[in-house]
């Protein structure tokens, strides 16, 4: 079964204030005109030592920013350029959002709390650095079921309803307003890595790759590599290592993100920043999530290129601290990843010992035409089908006899029917807290997807993912 997350003593630990002359601004919080706690992950809380706090000192800390003991004495809003759906934009930057704080959990690895509609900042050019409640609700709903499905995503820390009234050009206003914190492993960007490829700041970007290597250590690159020994190396080797297996995680999920701009890409792997995201609804490569995605870039089924892209741009602005030869082997081992990932997270999901073979890939293969032919989506098609369950014909019934179940002894496998995330539950749940205030199904939705993360167990882990210290 899944292991809940640890408690752990409270260790602040600003470890970004080696890079904070050239990495943030110092900004200050919005000053709203109410702080009433909606949302609070007292599970994760309890990782960094934070679960003990009244809802008093909650508000006080995660909607009017008080400072952490020992923590930042001001919040920093970071800075980073991006593509943004492959055109390029050196004007981004935290334009709503600031690391708060960073401290170290359980296992020793660096935490960080970065928010979400905190207000302006130097990067917020014409936004007005505030977030809706909706889409705080969202992410809400967005990470805790990506969490159950075995995703390395961002943690919804907090959600503060914040008393303001705010104007939408993408859904009914004037609309509610709220402040997010999130608890992330790593809130260095991609993005962080190309602003300074752009302004030519090569000793900055040694040590960014430094620090990324001491705070988010992972595996030495393959024995055969080269440049294996090369900082800049063994970070993109890392890096590309995580991105194949979100992206793969996506896909087993049946998620599909929306926005993979490079700003939106962390190098500890890490899913985050959740806007026009949707799970799917059947198997379709071509779903898209954000309706202003005409080109259909971020596509189900493209969002394994789109992340190996994404690792692309990193390649380019290390190509300032190395030769590109070792960079394009590190890139070139995507695709192996990818497909490994793809093949273990598959069989885990589905509940059976992966059997390291052609086989699992082949299996992928005959999931996805069942899926299409029964016009099926990933969530009923797991659950009905795992550990063999069910009453499998053909191909289908054929490719899983090879294969040994797993547990599946937890009570919700003996469920009527899955938990799923499709956008008529979403708009139901968002429906009850605006039309009565009334937050009980949210509350009841996140219970019952961690009763369904219990029941899958722990997912698979890969090599490349941050390692503790």
């Amino acid at each position: 079964m899944r292991s809940e997350p640890q408690p752990s003593e409270y260790r602040a630990d600003t470890a970004i204030t080696q890079l904070t002359d050239w990495i943030a601004a110092p900004v200050e919080a919005a000053d709203f005109p109410q702080t009433q706690v909606r949302f609070r992950n007292n599970r994760w809380a309890a990782t960094v030592g934070l679960d003990h706090f009244s809802d008093a000192d909650w508000a006080k800390h995660f909607g009017r920013f008080e400072p952490l003991e020992g923590n930042l004495p001001h919040p920093l809003a970071l800075a980073y350029h991006g593509h943004q759906f492959r055109v390029y934009n050196p004007e981004i930057g935290d334009g709503r959002g600031f690391l708060f704080a960073q401290m170290r959990d359980g296992d020793g690895r660096l935490m960080d709390l970065g928010t979400k509609g905190s207000g302006q900042t130097p990067f917020s050019r014409a936004g007005d650095g505030r977030l809706t409640l909706k889409g705080g609700v969202r992410e809400i709903l967005a990470t805790e079921m990506l969490e159950a499905l075995g995703v390395n995503t961002s943690k919804t820390f907090s959600i503060i309803e914040t008393g303001e009234q705010l104007t939408r050009q993408d859904e009914p206003s004037p609309a509610r307003s709220a402040v997010m914190v999130r608890l992330s492993n790593s809130h260095i960007r991609i993005g962080t890595f190309q602003r300074l490829l752009a302004i030519e700041e090569r000793d900055q970007m040694a040590q960014l790759v430094d620090y990324c290597l001491k705070q988010f250590p992972g595996p030495m690159p393959p024995e055969d590599a080269p440049g294996r020994d090369e900082p800049a190396v063994i970070l993109l080797h890392q890096v590309v290592e995580r991105m194949a297996d979100l992206a793969a995680s996506y896909m087993v999920a049946g998620f599909v993100h929306g926005v993979l701009n490079t700003d939106n890409m962390n190098i500890t792997g890490e899913s985050f920043d959740y806007g026009p995201w949707r799970w799917l609804p059947t198997w379709d490569p071509g779903f898209t999530a954000a309706y202003f995605d005409h080109s259909g870039l971020y596509a189900f089924g493209r969002q394994p290129e789109a992340l190996h892209w994404n690792c692309g741009q990193l390649a380019v602005a290390l190509r300032m601290l190395t030769d590109s030869e070792p960079l394009v082997a590190a890139m070139n081992r995507f695709g192996e990843l990818y497909m490994a990932a793809i093949s273990r997270r598959w069989c885990w999901r589905l509940g059976i010992e992966p059997l390291g073979s052609d086989a699992d890939t082949a299996l992928v293969g005959v999931c996805e035409q069942y899926m299409r032919e029964h016009k099926m989506g990933p969530d009923a098609f797991f659950f009905t089908h795992r550990g063999g369950r069910g009453d499998p014909s053909g191909p289908l019934g054929d490719a899983l006899t090879a294969y040994t179940p797993t547990d599946s002894s937890h009570n919700y496998w003996a469920d009527e029917a899955p938990q799923s995330m499709l956008i008529e539950e979403v708009e139901a749940i968002w429906s009850a807290i605006a039309d009565n205030d009334d937050w009980s199904p949210l509350y009841a939705k996140v219970d019952q997807l961690r009763r369904m993360g219990q029941a899958h167990g722990e997912p698979p882990e890969p090599r490349g993912h941050a390692k503790t210290t």
